[in-house]
């Protein structure tokens, strides 16, 4: 059993005999009774300190919270798989997650940092049988940096399950303003967040450790206070949590 502070580790086959790394940090008391899988961004595994930090926190939050690397990154690549190889890595980390967490079977959501996130969008866009309660996608990338006119949104209206996105509000992949009327307009509507200053990575321009903390803490409540308002509201329309 792990905790939140010292994450267990376990191996998540894929295809081909390959296999990669995940964590699984154990959630604190009171417990969600949910579990939470974030994915990493193309620049970072899934031990960088932005994602250690953040799973550390909702753990301690009361999610079990579980981040995996790709398969690129396991294999210290730097250029990122093709999308259905990231896809497929994903649906076998919901798969053996959802086996060994009770939580997970319970209420699942996935989510992750950019790319990360992006994934998980696809994926729940392509499998509408996929067992998640939601969506939480910390700085979506929605076109590359100085390109907006290569959006990548024509699958969101395909996801149809609640989502979250906290985006920095200076985000050069795509500014709150040019995301709302991609998000806002979905089958559930997203909700979107704004972090005041914040770029890709939510850091805001001469920033002092304490701002540095507090924004860090909004980012992780934000998320937490969103999936456990959903689990709420699906309890209350008895609709299936997963």
């Amino acid at each position: 059993m792990s905790n939140s502070s010292t994450p267990e580790a376990f191996a998540v086959g894929l295809d081909a005999g390959q296999s990669v790394t995940a964590l699984h940090y154990a959630a604190g008391q009171p417990a969600s009774g949910a579990a939470f899988i974030v994915a990493h961004g193309a620049g970072a595994g899934h031990q960088s300190p932005f994602m250690v930090d953040f799973a550390r926190a909702l753990a301690t939050l009361g999610f079990d919270t579980v981040t995996f690397n790709f398969p690129y990154t396991e294999q210290r690549r730097r250029l990122p798989d093709r999308a259905p190889v990231l896809e497929a890595c994903y649906a076998a980390v919901i798969e053996e997650t959802r086996r060994r967490l009770e939580s997970a079977r319970h209420a699942l959501f996935i989510g992750g940092k950019s790319m990360g996130g992006r994934m998980a969008t696809q994926l729940a866009a392509a499998k509408a049988e996929l067992p998640v309660a939601g969506l939480v996608l910390l700085g979506y990338p929605l076109h590359p940096p100085g390109q907006p006119d290569k959006r990548r949104d024509a699958h969101l209206p395909s996801v149809r399950r609640p989502m979250l996105v906290i985006q920095g509000s200076r985000d050069s992949f795509g500014t709150p303003e040019e995301l709302a009327p991609a998000f806002g307009t979905l089958d559930p509507p997203a909700t979107l967040h704004v972090i005041a200053g914040g770029d890709h990575s939510f850091k805001v321009p001469r920033a002092d450790a304490a701002r540095r903390t507090a924004i860090d803490d909004e980012v992780r409540r934000t998320a937490v206070e969103w999936m456990t308002a959903t689990m709420r509201d699906r309890r209350a329309s008895r609709t299936p949590l997963a």
